[in-house]
């Protein structure tokens, strides 16, 4: 007869080196441990240095949630010592390197599968050699994008009929075609392996697209209530088999859980709090551009200038590109004549704590998915200002389909690490501050549209929900393909002596 532990299903959880992927697995593996799943997340010691809290705080409560650290091999591959992440990058001649490097983790991963025999992987889309450790292994191989489906079907309509191919000007706008909404793009706001045919993007992009076509299937941080049109394009037309599982943020309920995501924080939470307590419900805009962006010195000064002509009160999540500028960017007098009007946090905040906060009333965002399904379960609108990757998609979705945010007007694709002098004037910062926060009807319009959104993304985690019933359902199938595979390798009795 089998064990309960022979019963139980273990799963490996491989995230990429970002912040913006390993914290939302991390997320995913909790709610799997939370039904009782083992769970191991693969992490590089930095890395694991950093996430562990966490975790070890998630096997106090009992649950069989594990970190199993392998050596990561940034130095062989012409990266500096200590470089573990993306956000340890500080030139874009690293980003080659730190693939390579990545691309070098296929066979510790492949020990790591022979020694504990985990039933399936779910494994980053930047890991394409994951499907093929999976197959090596004969077990089912999960892909985690980390974005919506909104923007996989933009990308895929994209890459498939290369709209942005004939048009006179880099500004003129052209049609995404066979989408669900009327969705318009610039060239300026297409993705690096747009531009540059057979070049390194583009060579990786293949690479990816080849290995998720032979994967079990796709987890996507999102909820069938919020794109409902792009799921289903995804699922029909598209082919692809996907579980919509999300907000895996709001797995996150206690403020100390919420604190712990993601890197020490640089200000005390109770302080932020504090400063929170003491102002109007829907008063204080917070910015954050993710772990990522670095700004210039010239356009933080924009953004100072245009926050304090705006007169709203403020949380300013700040990094800049060089150590040194971290003060000097601020206009003379500007934290004198802001105090108690706008708070600034160097580095890292706990934002998902700030966001929950009633005082919060908008959010000025890169557009990245965590923060937007951050914000969005917060009920927050926001102003949006994307940068790279796929937030021009996300920035799209969130103005022109579900209408509950103003874009600040930022026209060009740009590389986090290579971000141009000044994207945006303080003019047009203050105005759309103002737009947003106002008291008019623009502002609080969208500011229903972000409370209804939000009771809904909470609705879907809970007992009952399509996110919670969809999670269930993947784990059940999972334990079928488990049995199945049992029942396969197991000695028919008629053959024992």
């Amino acid at each position: 007869m089998d064990s309960e532990a022979d019963q139980q299903l273990h799963i490996f959880f491989f995230p990429f080196v970002a912040y913006g992927h390993m914290i939302p697995t991390i997320d995913i593996a909790k709610l799997f441990a939370a039904r009782g799943v083992k769970t191991t997340i693969i992490l590089t010691p930095l890395n694991a240095s950093v996430l562990s809290n966490s975790i070890d705080r998630e096997r106090s409560l009992g649950l069989d949630i594990h970190i199993q650290v392998i050596k990561f091999p940034g130095v062989e591959a012409g990266l500096p010592e200590g470089v573990e992440s993306c956000d340890d990058m500080t030139s874009p001649e690293m980003v080659p390197k730190l693939f390579q490097a990545v691309k070098m983790l296929q066979e510790p991963l492949e020990q790591l599968i022979e020694e504990y025999r985990p039933d399936s992987i779910v494994a980053d889309m930047f890991l394409p050699f994951a499907t093929e450790a999976a197959s090596k292994y004969g077990i089912p191989r999960f892909v985690f994008h980390g974005t919506s489906f909104n923007s996989q079907c933009v990308e895929e309509s994209l890459i498939c009929h290369r709209p942005y191919v004939g048009i006179a000007s880099d500004r003129e706008p052209f049609l995404v075609p066979g989408l669900p909404d009327k969705i318009e793009m610039t060239r300026l706001q297409l993705n690096e392996h747009f531009k540059v045919e057979n070049g390194f993007h583009t060579e990786v992009r293949n690479l990816f697209r080849d290995a998720e076509q032979k994967n079990y299937g796709i987890l996507v941080n999102s909820f069938n209530e919020l794109e409902p049109a792009y799921a289903m394009h995804y699922n029909k037309v598209l082919g692809k088999r996907a579980w919509a599982i999300g907000p895996v943020s709001l797995r996150n309920r206690d403020s100390i859980d919420k604190v712990q995501r993601g890197k020490k924080t640089a200000i005390n939470e109770h302080v932020v709090l504090k400063w929170l307590d003491s102002k109007k419900p829907n008063s204080v805009l917070y910015i954050c551009f993710g772990s990522m962006a670095r700004f210039s010195k010239a356009q933080l000064l924009e953004i100072a200038v245009g926050l304090e002509d705006s007169r709203v009160s403020f949380i300013w999540v700040v990094r800049t590109i060089r150590k040194e500028e971290e003060e000097s960017f601020l206009p003379e007098g500007f934290e004198d004549r802001m105090e108690g009007k706008g708070l600034i946090i160097r580095e890292w905040a706990p934002q998902v704590l700030i966001l929950d906060h009633p005082a919060v009333g908008g959010f000025m965002t890169h557009c990245g998915w965590n923060s937007i399904l951050e914000g969005l379960s917060a009920g927050v609108p926001m102003i949006t200002w994307p940068m790279f990757a796929e937030q021009f998609h996300n920035e799209n979705f969130i103005t022109q389909v579900l209408k509950m945010g103003i874009p600040v007007g930022v026209e060009k694709w740009n590389d986090w690490i290579d971000a141009e002098d000044v994207q945006v004037k303080k003019e047009k910062i203050a105005n759309v501050v103002s737009r947003l926060m106002g008291d008019g009807e623009e502002g609080k319009n969208m500011r229903m549209r972000a409370k209804e959104l939000g009771e809904k993304a909470k609705v879907a985690v809970e007992e009952g929900g399509s996110s919670n019933e969809n999670l269930t359902a993947l784990i059940q199938e999972l334990q079928m393909v488990k049995k199945a595979s049992t029942t396969r390798h197991r000695v028919p009795s008629s053959q024992v002596f």
